[in-house]
């Protein structure tokens, strides 16, 4: 689900028209040239094709299908919260302590949750309904783009991290990245509500009315529910929910199979090294072993923020950027080869949910909103946000580890 409504948040923005050959055509085949010559002069021609090919395979056979299950089970079990209330309990739990932490109304839980249980522009299907945006005053209805985003996919995330350990090993890690993601979420609301006030020219001192607040707390004591029995509706619930995580699954398959590709070239190296010289045998995740090198001279600023005991795992919230789903390909291949630990699975959870690719849903996101011109700041505030949860993440985990 998650490029579907990627798509559907992007396709609100305007249609663009270029000239059919400009500049960019020739930049960019200059560039297209420049990589392949690059790949090919490392690994030779045929040998280059070869590994694009068996890792893409290799990622479709076991890691889309992999996630494609866990969003199934995961995507059922969401319906089922939704259907018999459990979702309107937590919403009710949560909502008195919006204001306080976020500060926005109560019912931007709804939004939280929500997204937690799907994807990030979920959030705007939510904004669009007079209903809901009735407690928000203006300049708080932009700041959803940055509050459903931070916990895009954070279901089905938490539970293939969980998935990658044995037995426990990794339940502690994977909850306090969620604590992480929820702190980093706060850093990025506040930011950009500093902006939005400023946009809309309101006082940080606004009162807002009691009618408000009385509308806000009625907004819990109703539900939609499915029709039918009980059983119907909780079998509509497990089968709708499935559904949903198969259109997921689906929808990932060009993120994972062409971003990870590239982030697998650029992050692994080759099979064998014989007397100083690389040996490449044209099998899947071999690579040219260039990110490690802008990890190790980003080595001294990512250590002590994130602990990350290997610089390759800077691939994981580069790749997050663009494309969780995509980020979540690269944890298997680095556990594989002990890149990384419990700590980097704690980051990894807090960046990846909180980042959840929104270098490629806040303009459209924003757009959606009416408020294009703030995508810049929301990106902004959201950068800083996703950072702050990594290294909340980390530390959280250090202190888990002194105290038990």
């Amino acid at each position: 689900m998650e490029n579907v409504n990627k798509e559907m948040a992007v396709s609100t923005s305007a249609t663009r028209v270029k000239k059919s050959v400009s500049k960019e055509t020739f930049i960019f085949l200059i560039l297209i040239i420049l990589s392949f010559g690059y790949l090919g002069s490392k690994m030779g021609l045929g040998i280059m094709f070869n590994v694009i090919m068996k890792t893409a395979h290799a990622l479709l056979l076991d890691t889309v299908f992999f996630i494609m299950a866990i969003a199934v089970l995961a995507g059922s079990f969401a319906a089922l919260l939704s259907e018999f209330g459990f979702v309107a309990l937590i919403n009710m739990i949560i909502s008195p302590i919006m204001k306080p932490l976020y500060g926005l109304p109560g019912a931007a839980s709804i939004g939280a949750i929500t997204t937690y249980l799907s994807d990030n522009p979920a959030v705007i299907s939510l904004a669009k309904d007079k209903g809901f945006v009735k407690y928000f005053q203006k300049h708080e209805v932009p700041a959803l783009c940055n509050l459903g985003t931070a916990f895009g996919m954070g279901l089905i995330l938490t539970t293939f991290m969980i998935s990658q350990g044995t037995g426990t090993e990794f339940v502690a890690p994977v909850i306090i990245g969620n604590l992480g993601a929820v702190l980093g979420s706060i850093v990025s609301v506040k930011f950009m509500l500093r902006y939005t006030r400023k946009f809309y020219n309101v006082s940080d001192h606004i009162k807002v009315s009691t009618t408000l607040l009385q509308k806000n707390r009625n907004y819990n004591k109703v539900r939609e529910i499915r029709p039918g029995s009980v059983l119907e509706r909780g079998l509509d619930a497990i089968l709708e929910g499935g559904k949903n995580g198969v259109e997921m699954g689906l929808a990932i398959i060009p993120g994972v199979l062409f971003i990870c590709t590239i982030v697998m070239i650029l992050t692994f190296g080759p099979s064998e090294v014989e007397n100083g010289v690389a040996v490449y045998k044209g099998v899947a995740f071999e690579g040219v072993n260039l990110l490690p090198k802008l990890g190790n001279i980003l080595s001294p600023i990512l250590r002590p923020l994130f602990g990350f005991k290997n610089v390759e795992a800077i691939a994981f919230p580069i790749t997050s950027l663009g494309s969780v789903g995509a980020a979540l390909a690269l944890v298997t291949e680095f556990l594989k080869n002990d890149i990384i630990g419990a700590n980097e699975i704690a980051v990894f959870t807090a960046m990846g949910m909180c980042w959840s690719g929104y270098l490629s849903t806040h303009v459209g996101m924003m757009d959606a909103l009416g408020v294009r011109q703030l995508a810049n700041k929301a990106i902004l505030s959201h950068t800083i946000g996703g950072l702050c949860g990594g290294v909340f993440a980390h530390y959280l985990y250090v202190l888990y580890t002194l105290v038990f």
